[in-house]
């Protein structure tokens, strides 16, 4: 057997390349080491602003063609990159030399030498993380979970009195709408989405061991860490002045985690959804063109929520290794967080690509108020609540003499089906006072959905 030419390995980078692509821009490889010249590029600006060590600041001319450096990061880059790496073994010191190599072509070789000044590897890598990974759920993955918490929301507000039949452990239960059940959706991923929106993006700038020790060595008047924070924080990123050779992660763990979480709550609405599908409540809305199975040309099957079902799982493993791994650094560094987090695009991918599902799917489902109406017209036995909870009020405003009411509607329909009628003529014959027997008498199970309608608003 032949060999294939070069494939991707990960259905990410293949299959599903086009809707997870925006997120290449920031997580990738190449996204990070355009980072990495960010970080190594303004940290020279840095430190010439402030005419350390007897350098002038830079000119704008100059500092624009500095910057041109990461603004215009692309192919010839990548590649210089890769070739450098083959021989230093070390992703961040051929970064470094990148700068160098383009300082030269600038004219700029006097400062040289502050390229990469008294930085670890962590300095540059914590802040270039800190901006990609910030760039990446701030630019592509969060709006696409407000687009789906959007699309829910229309959906809530359309469906609002769309009476139906709640399903409790499976069971026949008290009428609800669908658009309060979509909306619960919607204020649980509103909560998280702004948790995750207002989560810290921390970078640290001190050196080997945390201490700036090389720092104060080159010159101790120098309030070095001022500098680090005006620095990081000019960055638009938080500071973290305690640490040791890295940053912490715990901003990172807070993040994944808070990913995760609302990965799990839109896996509740996958399922959910596929629920309401099967039962008949959603149909869905046939594709051109699209073949449901290769056997049964009937068949529309749920492909969306059953995709973005599985990738939230994957994703939430994920989110789940990433943060487990990332809260622990041996001693003052060891370096599985540098494997770890070569797959936080990976990740984020994922749940990109189950955002994406999602969205589609909520566009292609029409509810079906006749099945809605027809199931809860089958069910007249979960007005049994209302009749036993009215004559308890009956009872306690002495309206009524029944010594049991619950026992006494658990007998006429527990593991039973009760229809209009029968449930009717119950009613006429308790003992509770006619304005409650006027009401009992008058409620239907799809007029039995208390507030939910009124609940939507809440979202």
């Amino acid at each position: 057997m032949t060999s294939l030419p070069p494939q991707p390995l990960s259905p990410l980078d293949g299959r599903y390349r086009a809707a997870v692509a925006p997120l290449a821009d920031y997580l990738s490889e190449a996204g990070l080491n355009r980072a990495r010249v960010e970080v190594e590029v303004e940290w020279l600006i840095a430190l010439t602003d402030r005419s350390l060590f007897g350098t002038s600041p830079l000119a704008e001319g100059q500092k624009d063609r500095l910057r041109a450096l990461y603004l215009g990061f692309g192919q010839e880059e990548i590649d210089w990159l890769a070739e450098k790496e083959a021989v230093t073994r070390h992703d961040v010191k051929a970064v470094e030399y990148l700068v160098r190599d383009r300082l030269s072509s600038l004219g700029l070789d006097a400062i040289a030498e502050l390229t990469h000044f008294a930085c670890t590897s962590e300095d540059v890598n914590s802040t270039a993380y800190a901006l990609t990974v910030k760039r990446a759920v701030h630019d592509v993955w969060l709006p696409k979970l407000r687009a789906v918490i959007a699309a829910l929301k229309e959906l809530a507000e359309k469906h609002k009195d769309a009476a139906m039949l709640a399903r409790t452990h499976g069971q026949p239960a008290t009428p609800t709408t669908m658009g309060k059940e979509l909306a619960v959706f919607v204020w649980r991923l509103d909560r998280v989405a702004d948790q995750i929106a207002a989560n810290d993006f921390l970078a640290k700038f001190s050196g080997a061991t945390g201490t700036w020790s090389a720092h104060i060595a080159a010159d101790p008047q120098v309030d070095w860490p001022l500098v680090a924070r005006e620095f990081i924080e000019s960055l638009g990123l938080g500071f973290n002045i305690l640490t040791t050779q890295i940053e912490s992660h715990d901003w990172q763990v807070e993040l994944y985690d808070r990913a995760r979480h609302a990965g799990g709550i839109l896996h509740n609405l996958a399922t959910d959804v596929w629920t309401y599908i099967s039962l008949g409540y959603f149909a869905q809305i046939p594709v051109a063109g699209a073949t449901g199975s290769s056997t049964m040309p009937h068949k529309i099957n749920p492909i969306r929520f059953e995709n973005a079902e599985a990738n939230l799982e994957i994703a939430g493993g994920l989110f789940t290794t990433l943060a487990a791994t990332l809260v622990t650094s041996r001693m003052q560094r060891d370096l599985t967080d540098s494997t770890t987090q070569r797959n936080i695009g990976v990740a984020f991918g994922h749940s990109l690509l189950a955002l994406d599902n999602l969205q589609r799917g909520l566009g292609e489902i029409l509810l079906r108020e006749d099945v809605l109406l027809a199931d809860l017209d089958a069910n007249w036995e979960v007005l049994a609540e209302a009749i036993q909870t009215v004559v308890r009020a009956e009872i306690v405003a002495g309206r009524s003499q029944i010594s049991d009411p619950y026992a006494l509607l658990k007998d006429l329909t527990r593991g039973r089906r009760v229809g209009a009628t029968e449930l009717a003529e119950f009613v006429r014959g308790l003992d509770i006072g006619d304005a409650a027997k006027e009401r009992l008498l008058a409620l239907t199970p799809a007029g039995y959905t208390g507030l939910a309608a009124e609940l939507v608003a809440e979202v």
